[in-house]
């Protein structure tokens, strides 16, 4: 099958505008690989100092400088659900990699929160700044310079795509990233919604939420629902980053097990003493990336990623913005419904056919890029398979020819939407980004009067005093990343969803973010510039008039230009956002920040390198992207 033209098209695009940052990226990378071990750099005393605790026989293996050295980097801790099984792995790991002929080494732990825990608290707004704090752990642990190639544990919000940030900055070394596994299914996604709605209500008390919760979040794994999560680990497997189909494999068993063993013994195999030298830096490339946005569009994965997959392609010296995902989320087709976008969770979705169903669905309709590298060599072709045991070792066998519940999972060609569901919008207010593939049609234009807030705590006293029991904008401001760190809104979900569903008109329009577990309210998010950075949220007052479609890709204040443009932005008091919880240390973090659109991050791209002068400037890309016939997005409609 030919490549879709606006894969085709959207991709040259992304790799002539990355040319001078992407060549000034591979260039270092080649230029910090050695002809041998990489401890071999080290002298006497920084090498018996790398391997003082280590028994005699790994020892041994590691004074030869032949053995590969494999670096464990994990985010475990025995909080978070999805993170308390990696306990266990690094002694399996060891032992895989000691038996492969290597040696493994705990390189270093990188910190992990749960957003499902912060959520609507303070600390939510560390959050997005703990994703760059664990690239930096990451770069931390790798800094010894031991190691010939690394595996990473993590699964969850900021921590896949921090790990993975801080594992392209040392892009010479192969990567292989194990995940843990989603939890075993609770209670019904849409039970647990119910009761979420009724106690916003008022009409059930904490004893029966927090009862329905405990059912729904009950043990180890990562929560089940298609929140940034597990977005993150349909992502790893369509850049080719894990062992074939592992994402949904539940932890603490065998299978799980087994998977682990094999990807430490992969992680030797295409380190530089293996059999193929795969680094994580040829493996994540423009076109690995735009199937990752594929994948993530077709899957209705979390809108987060229109700010991490941003953060993750610029570690590579590979700029995207959101053209990108609006060019191809008009020609992407929505294969999966896996709650909030549908009723089913991860452990259905898997069952059902899973992440090499998905991937083979979209490579015969040309939609993802086969030629590219993955952790099991050339070609994308190889993770359309599922694993399964053969006594005690791991064979991956063709996945699903059919989808085993049309309900979850379909074809290609039978898709649940010919779009992808995630929207650029534009205009007077900024730009923004919308998701609504759990939005149903007659909610996708809201037109409605505004209603002005300064923090999420506004709006619920609000909401609580019965005054928001109408038609309505709410216009959430000052939570962008220079603001308070940009946290997520998501708790404000509950309260929204009701006063739709009891016949109101309401959406949202913040410089904020809004949860992976977006759900049925149309929210435009990520608004940019942020009101902190002059945005123009902050010239919105009450009972302006907002248009909010996401049809037509608008987002407008309906208020004339000359009224418009006389009006200054209205300031806030932000002092209560800048200390306690920790957050006056990461201080630098709020002054350094970039704008979403540029992924929220606090790191910079690798300095270009000079292009010969009659070569057309790369980055001299219209800010409102023209697009041709083949790309128009007339096309959704």
């Amino acid at each position: 099958m030919s490549l879709h033209p606006v894969l085709a098209s959207t991709t040259g695009r992304i790799v002539k505008r990355s040319l001078p940052y992407r060549s000034a990226y591979l260039a270092r990378l080649d230029a910090a690989r050695l002809k041998g071990v990489q401890r071999g750099a080290l002298a006497c005393t920084n090498l018996a100092h790398g391997f003082a605790a280590f028994p005699a026989n790994d020892k041994l293996r590691l004074k030869e400088q032949k053995a590969p050295s494999v670096a464990i980097v994990s985010a475990y801790n025995d909080m978070l659900s999805a993170h308390q099984p990696l306990e266990r792995f690094p002694h399996i790991i060891k032992e895989a990699v000691r038996a492969a002929g290597g040696v493994a080494q705990f390189a270093g732990g990188v910190p992990a929160m749960c957003d499902g825990v912060t959520q609507g608290q303070p600390g939510m707004e560390l959050s997005l700044f703990s994703r760059d704090t664990i690239a930096m752990a990451t770069a931390v642990a790798l800094s010894h310079n031991m190691f010939d190639a690394a595996v990473y544990l993590g699964v969850c919000d900021k921590i896949v795509p921090g790990l993975l940030i801080g594992a392209l900055h040392f892009g010479h070394l192969p990567a292989v990233f194990l995940p843990a596994g989603p939890m075993t299914t609770g209670i019904s996604n849409s039970e647990k919604a119910k009761v979420r709605q009724l106690y916003a209500q008022g009409k059930v008390g904490r004893e029966a939420l927090l009862e329905s919760e405990s059912q729904s979040y009950h043990g180890a794994g990562t929560c089940t629902f298609y929140g940034t999560a597990n977005s993150n680990q349909m992502l790893m497997e369509v850049m080719g980053l894990h062992m074939p189909a592992t994402a949904f494999v539940t932890p603490n068993t065998p299978l799980r097990d087994a998977l682990t063993a094999a990807g430490a013994r992969r992680a030797v195999e295409i380190s530089a003493q293996g059999k193929e030298y795969i680094p994580v830096g040829h493996v994540v490339d423009e076109k690995s990336i735009v199937n990752a946005i594929v994948a993530l569009l077709a899957t209705g994965g979390s809108t987060n990623h229109t700010l991490h997959l941003v953060a993750m392609a610029r570690a590579a010296g590979i700029v995207i913005d959101w053209n990108d995902f609006d060019a191809l989320s008009a020609v992407v087709p929505l294969l999966a419904r896996i709650y909030p976008n549908g009723e089913a969770d991860v452990n259905h979705f898997h069952a059902a056919g899973g992440t090499g169903f998905v991937i083979r669905e979209l490579l015969d309709a040309g939609l993802l890029h086969e030629d590219v590298t993955t952790v099991m060599g050339k070609g994308l072709r190889t993770h359309c398979a599922e694993p399964f045991l053969q006594g005690e070792e791991v064979v991956w066998r063709e996945a699903a020819l059919a989808s085993g519940d049309l309900d979850v999972l379909r074809p290609a060609s039978e898709p649940f939407s010919r779009d992808g569901g995630l929207r650029l919008l534009t205009g007077n207010l900024g730009r923004a980004v919308v998701k609504v593939s759990a939005v149903k049609p007659q909610h996708r234009v809201v037109e409605a009067p505004a209603i002005v807030f300064n923090s999420q705590e506004d709006f619920m006293h609000a909401y609580k005093a019965g005054k928001l029991d109408c038609d309505f904008v709410a216009v959430v401001r000052y939570q962008g990343p220079r603001a308070n760190g940009m946290p997520e809104l998501h708790a404000l979900t509950p309260a929204l969803a009701s006063l739709q569903d009891a016949g109101r008109r309401v959406a949202l329009v913040t410089d904020g973010r809004m949860s992976g577990a977006s759900g049925k309210v149309p929210a435009a998010i990520h608004v940019s510039p942020e009101v902190l950075a002059g945005g123009p949220l902050g010239r919105v007052r009450d009972g302006d008039l907002i248009r909010l479609d996401a049809n037509s890709g608008e987002l407008k204040a309906l208020v004339a230009d000359a009224e418009w443009n006389a009006r200054g932005i209205e300031a806030a008091d932000l002092s209560a956002s800048h200390v306690g919880m920790g957050r006056e240390l990461f201080a630098v973090f709020r002054k350094t920040v970039s704008a979403a659109e540029e992924g929220g991050a606090t790191f910079e791209l690798p300095p270009p390198l000079h292009l010969p002068e009659e070569q057309d400037n790369p980055l001299a890309v219209p800010e409102e992207q023209s697009f041709s016939d083949e790309d128009s997005l007339v096309t959704r409609r």
